[in-house]
């Protein structure tokens, strides 16, 4: 009776784990309760299965309706603008275009999509053998952000050939079909995250993870040591501290020695050890937005008239998807600095000049400073330090 239970149970956690099919999952859990097991173990293990499922289905619905819902929308806007164009009050257009919308978003879905993500689900170890990249982001980028920036393109200039001019054209682009898409790409790469982290009880913060801090009190040489033998006093060296911390999603770096600087306080009961609390879980929204957060608002001023009217408004979206293709990538990707510099930050500082220079401060200042400060600060301390001049080490905080 014992060994009938235990192969059940064994077949059960395999079933999860493997193929989590349904079928298998409700036979597995009939069979154990069948078996006459024991409360708490049909508890348990009732408990992890529906965790599992649950977590696994909510996933994959969040996954495609984000890989689905944003080209329809955008597709229907352009519909909208093209159906208005049009002299006769039918809809015939606007509807042979949402339906090729639809035709499109199944076709990709059933012949793309379902069978990429049963192959990774069927077949583990080819999962593991992808290195450096994601799947599931390529298919996002490639078959959903693609079309949906050429769609939002097409809004304007569809208006503008029929029309003959680019007053007919609104004072300002609906925010909802880039805003969408945006969106759904980064709860996608959320969700690719967050899928190697438990939903239920506490995980340590990234900075209780990673930081391994080893302070070097009264550094002294060999010499010292020997003077200090002899009756005299050796001279301390400052504190040096060895750190490799991280945020959530960069890129593993070797630990460099830096100065000590100001302890930093810990608060171990009371409001404030409540508030300091940190979840890794949480960092990953927080770092995930933020990420993207220069990309968003370089799609947005592609909603000013003064850059959807004129020609602008195609550097504009090349570069912004140029600039999500880092998200392919994955979180701990060695590339992933050298690449932002390359695909995001150089060329974002000459579309935000050449926007300044030619339409005025209608791109922000401040987006411009960061280009520039974070390519400088990238090619100085990854490049000039390796030189002579640059390379002497500093032993003053000051």
């Amino acid at each position: 009776m014992r060994v009938n239970k235990r192969i059940k149970s064994h077949w059960l956690v395999i079933g999860v784990q493997g193929t989590c099919s349904s079928f298998s999952i409700c036979v597995s859990i009939c069979c154990l309760v069948r078996g006459g097991a024991s409360g708490p173990q049909q508890l348990s293990f009732l408990g992890m299965a529906s965790g599992r499922i649950i977590k696994l289905v909510v996933f994959e619905l969040l996954q495609f309706a984000a890989f689905s819902i944003p080209t329809l929308v955008t597709v229907e806007q352009f519909a909208t603008a093209y159906q208005r164009t049009r002299e006769t009050p039918e809809k015939t257009h606007y509807w042979l275009i949402v339906s090729c919308s639809i035709a499109y978003v199944a076709s990709v879905s059933l012949l793309i999509w379902v069978p990429i993500k049963v192959i990774l689900f069927k077949k583990p170890h080819l999962s593991k053998k992808i290195k450096g990249w994601r799947p599931v982001m390529m298919m996002c980028v490639v078959l959903t952000t693609l079309p949906s920036f050429s769609f939002s393109i097409a809004v304007t200039e569809v208006q503008k050939n029929v029309n003959g001019s680019a007053d007919v054209l609104p004072d300002t682009l609906p925010d909802l079909p880039v805003s969408l898409v945006l969106t759904s790409l980064i709860v996608v790469d959320i969700i690719e995250k967050l899928r190697t982290y438990s939903l239920r009880g506490r995980q340590k913060s990234n900075e209780d993870k990673h930081i391994r801090i080893t302070t070097l009190q009264q550094i002294k040489t060999v010499t010292d040591q020997g003077r200090e033998n002899e009756g005299h006093s050796a001279t301390p060296q400052p504190a040096i501290r060895m750190v490799a911390s991280r945020p959530p999603g960069a890129t593993t770096q070797s630990p460099a020695l830096e100065l000590a600087g100001p302890q930093e306080p810990s608060f171990q009961s009371g409001i404030l050890r409540m508030m300091s609390q940190q979840d890794v879980r949480a960092e990953i929204f927080l770092w995930s937005f933020l990420l993207w957060s220069d990309t968003i608002e370089m799609v947005r001023v592609a909603g000013h008239q003064a850059v959807y009217r004129s020609g602008w408004l195609y550097p504009v979206y090349i570069f912004s998807f140029i600039s999500l293709l880092r998200i392919i990538l994955t979180p701990q990707n060695p590339l992933l600095n050298s690449l932002g510099i390359l695909l995001q930050d150089l060329p974002f500082i000459f579309v935000r000049l050449s926007l300044i220079i030619a339409l005025g401060t209608i791109t922000p200042i401040l987006g411009l400073c960061k280009n520039v400060l974070v390519t400088l600060s990238y090619v100085y301390f990854n490049y000039l330090t390796r030189y002579r001049i640059f390379s002497t080490f500093e032993l003053s905080s000051f």
